[in-house]
């Protein structure tokens, strides 16, 4: 397992949803509408909206499809329409909570405006990658290719470790392995960096040479383990079309920071 950039999440699709939700759509000509609600036209861009949203997350476009939309628009109407007889609109608490939304709102689009008129370019996504590519290097981290056995008591670990001793093979004896993903194929857990693993584990794994496993039980939440490191290396970056897209979103969330702190320097704020 190579190391890892991070990164952290963006607006998913249900954020996506609540913006189309509240947006609205553009108004349409009478003969474009997917339904009329005690005369209030639902226009047949809003189901187009909702079938593009569930493609993009991977449902088709199908009859059925545009039948749930469309009942589920038509529902939404009726609730609304009802709300709106009651005058819940009215009330503080709904009030603050439509205020709170159209902000939600608002601010989605301005990002989506700030990141139009000054988009990450690959240039600069290249830069980043490289720049952390370097940084990786310089720090002098490694990746560890180990094997481990995982038993459910110390008693276990032991007896496996003097099997080792005696000079079983660990590829053989890994077939005991209460991990099944290792277990069947030798124990080994591939490269990864320490931090892949719990504590205990990456600074058992780390103190040992190429060749040598652990002659003491190591303890963790899983149960025993014995640890056999196999090979060293520097830690080498995952490939760049692999991270591409995290670390655009990492140079746009600096884009977006950059926005906040420039306003913030401009504004007059009162606490």
């Amino acid at each position: 397992m190579t190391q890892s950039l991070r990164f952290t999440r963006t607006l998913g699709a249900a954020a996506v949803l609540s913006a189309t939700l509240l947006m609205g759509a553009p108004a349409m000509a009478a003969g474009d509408n997917a339904a009329v609600v005690n005369g209030k036209a639902i226009p047949a861009s809003r189901v187009d909206e909702f079938v593009k949203i569930l493609a993009q997350q991977g449902r088709p476009d199908t009859p059925e499809t545009r039948k749930m939309i469309r009942d589920e628009l038509i529902t939404r109407e009726l609730f609304v329409q009802e709300a709106d007889k009651r005058g819940l609109e009215k009330s503080a608490d709904v009030q603050q909570q439509l205020q709170q939304l159209r902000q939600d709102v608002l601010i989605r689009a301005l990002i989506a405006n700030e990141l139009k008129k000054s988009p990450v370019t690959d240039a600069e996504v290249k830069a980043e990658y490289e720049k952390l590519a370097k940084d990786s290097a310089a720090s002098g981290a490694q990746e560890y290719k180990a094997r481990h056995i995982l038993v459910g008591s110390e008693a276990e670990a032991k007896d496996i470790i003097a099997k080792l001793k005696k000079g079983e093979g660990f590829e053989s004896l890994a077939k005991l392995s209460k991990d099944p993903g290792s277990g069947a194929n030798g124990g080994d857990l591939g490269w990864n960096t320490p931090d892949t693993f719990v504590k205990e584990f990456s600074e058992a794994m780390t103190h040992l040479k190429k060749g040598e496993y652990t002659v003491i039980p190591v303890k963790t939440q899983f149960g025993y383990h014995i640890i056999q490191l196999d090979d060293v290396r520097a830690a080498e970056p995952p490939p760049f079309d692999q991270v591409k897209p995290q670390l655009k979103q990492q140079l746009e969330r600096q884009k977006i920071q950059a926005l906040q702190e420039s306003l913030k320097s401009k504004a007059k704020i009162e606490e």
